[in-house]
């Protein structure tokens, strides 16, 4: 017996050990684990200025900063999230916002804003530098865009709402903690109390994907999880969209453009409008920037637009950027004062002439130029919009790297965007081709009128056809008007046939070494072309240019205008 009793209780002891461990297992297993996660890690937050950015329900990549208690957005974050019409003019520092009848303009780094030459206070320095990167207050961003957003400091972090959209909630229904993921183990992000609100992004089989109050986005066990509900959150009431009255007509457009090479006169005009109809806008190549700091060269004459107005023509007078050399486009629209200089000098010269219209024909504009262009159209609007002068912008084809003329902003704050339907092939293309083949016109207007109100688009048509020469890997062309191009046919006995494809009548011919293209524009081409135009109700057409055109062409235009 005494030998028994020691190994008994070495037996009961090895059972109390191994169930003691047992039980430590079982309570680790199933215990709820009370470590707390690192929020700045959390939050990817770098330093004590560093503020991560909630956006609707999701962390996004970019960061705002936080100075003097004041949160920050980059300028990049502003055009990409909320609002691209802010423009920083880097060469004068500046930060400008255009209104639709008002220029906001603040010095980087100061606190003051000018409106229209009134001046006020924010108690905040609105925009300023960090290195090379421009950051803007949230609260000037907001003056002029809807969201909202709110400020957490214990970590940084912003909530900011731009829809206010349905949403499931859920309550609290007993005190518990938000976790970093859907587990016991996992590490605790906030505490919620019962009777807490908690957004539901995503519902699982025991766990349930959350975002507090204070814009944490963890999970909640469900059982934790009481009263359900769908809301749709109260939405910004302290902003209103700017309104940008248009000067469109309320018939169609029937655009010519006149190129002159001077100072013309109305006999000039008479002559080159015989034989033409339902023309009711000339547009003259006018004015050409001469240099880089907003000047430009007039061929303008009182006589002419007295006699297309009695001829009752509208004149919309062309600036373009490409008929002096030296001419930087982004040089002189970048810098503020300069842009400032070349409107001034545009209205002034509109008002002394009593034109109808500004026609802007910048071509060739660069990718760094886009913003300066587009700031350019906002602001030249504000006094055509006052003064009643239509402002129309010519635009390439929407293919290819165009996007940085953001056609869909000329629709809002310009009268008429232009599409100029042609040079699908032009001098310089490596193959012969259409200058304005039946898809690549319709493709320009239907991706012009995703972007642009179909009464504000304008399609312009060619008068002219390219004479194309092949000779070996050697392609060359020239253009020519509709007269030329059917004298070339007659004079080579070329015979035409009509081109499903295209739709234009197609030539061609081999002399000795060359071979001879021709797409020819003519009536029935344009008739094609102004069929897919009223197709997509437009608000009408152009022609480049007067004088290059068939005296037929004009009963095709004119059936077109009286649809």
């Amino acid at each position: 017996m005494k030998k028994i009793i020691p190994a008994l209780i070495a037996i009961v002891l090895i059972i109390i050990i191994t169930a003691v461990g047992f039980g430590t297992k079982l309570v680790e297993k199933y215990s709820y684990s009370k470590e707390r996660a690192d929020l700045t890690e959390y939050f990817g937050i770098t330093d004590s200025n560093d503020v991560p950015i909630i956006l609707q329900d999701e962390q996004i990549e970019e960061h705002a900063r936080l100075w003097d208690g004041v949160c920050y957005f980059d300028s990049a974050t502003v055009h990409k999230y909320f609002n691209d019409r802010f423009y920083e003019d880097k060469k004068e520092n500046l930060l400008l916002y255009t209104l639709p009848d008002a220029i906001v303009s603040t010095s980087i780094g100061s606190r003051s804003v000018t409106v229209n030459g009134s001046g006020s206070e924010r108690d905040y320095v609105i925009a300023r530098y960090e290195g090379d990167v421009l950051y803007v207050a949230a609260d000037f961003v907001k003056e002029y865009t809807n969201f909202s957003y709110d400020l957490y400091t214990e970590p940084n972090h912003v909530q900011i709402y731009t829809e206010w959209t349905e949403r499931q909630t859920a309550l609290i229904a007993k005190d518990t903690q938000v976790r970093y993921q859907g587990g016991i183990k996992s590490d605790i992000l906030t505490d919620v109390q019962e009777g807490d609100k908690v957004i539901v992004l995503e519902e699982m089989e025991t766990w349930t994907k959350v975002k507090t109050a204070d814009a944490f986005i963890g999970y909640v066990e469900n059982k934790k999880l009481g009263e359900r509900a769908v809301e749709t959150p109260q939405p910004v009431t302290d902003y209103a969209e700017p309104v940008y009255q248009s000067n469109t007509r309320d018939h169609k457009i029937n655009l010519a453009w006149h190129a002159v090479a001077g100072a013309a006169g109305g006999e000039v005009l008479a002559e080159a409008m015989e034989g033409v109809k339902s023309v009711n806008v000339i547009s003259p190549t006018w004015f050409s920037l001469s240099d880089n700091e907003g000047d430009f060269t007039s061929f303008a004459t009182q006589d002419y637009v007295a006699k297309a107005h009695d001829m009752g023509l509208e004149v919309w007078g062309l600036v373009d950027n490409f008929s002096n050399e030296g001419v930087d486009t982004y040089e002189v629209l970048a810098r503020t004062s300069t842009r400032t200089h070349l409107i001034e000098g545009l209205i002034d010269t509109a008002a002394e002439y009593g034109l109808d219209g500004i026609n802007i024909d910048f071509e060739n504009i660069s990718l760094d130029a886009g913003e300066p262009f587009i700031e350019f159209i906002r602001e030249l609007s504000i006094p055509c919009r006052e003064r009643g002068i239509v402002l129309s912008i010519d635009n390439y084809v929407p293919m290819g790297n165009t996007n940085h003329y953001d056609r869909e902003e000329q629709g809002i704050v310009a009268d008429y965007v232009i599409i100029m339907g042609y040079d699908e092939h032009y001098k310089g293309s490596d193959s012969a081709g259409s200058v304005a083949s039946i898809d690549f016109v319709e493709t320009g207007i239907k991706n012009t009128v995703e972007q642009v109100p179909a009464d504000k688009v304008i399609n312009a048509i060619p008068f002219y056809t390219r004479i194309w020469e092949t000779k070996g890997t050697e392609v060359d062309s020239q253009a020519v008007g509709m007269e030329l191009a059917q004298q070339f046919i007659a004079d080579h006995g070329i015979t035409t046939a009509w081109d499903e494809e295209t739709c234009q009548n197609y030539g061609e011919y081999q002399s000795d070494d060359a071979f001879y293209q021709v797409w020819l524009e003519d009536a029935e081409s344009i008739r094609v072309k102004l069929n897919v135009m009223n197709n997509y109700g437009v608000a009408g057409v152009a022609e480049w240019k007067l004088g290059f055109e068939v005296d037929s062409v004009w009963d095709v235009l004119e059936e077109y205008m009286n649809q």
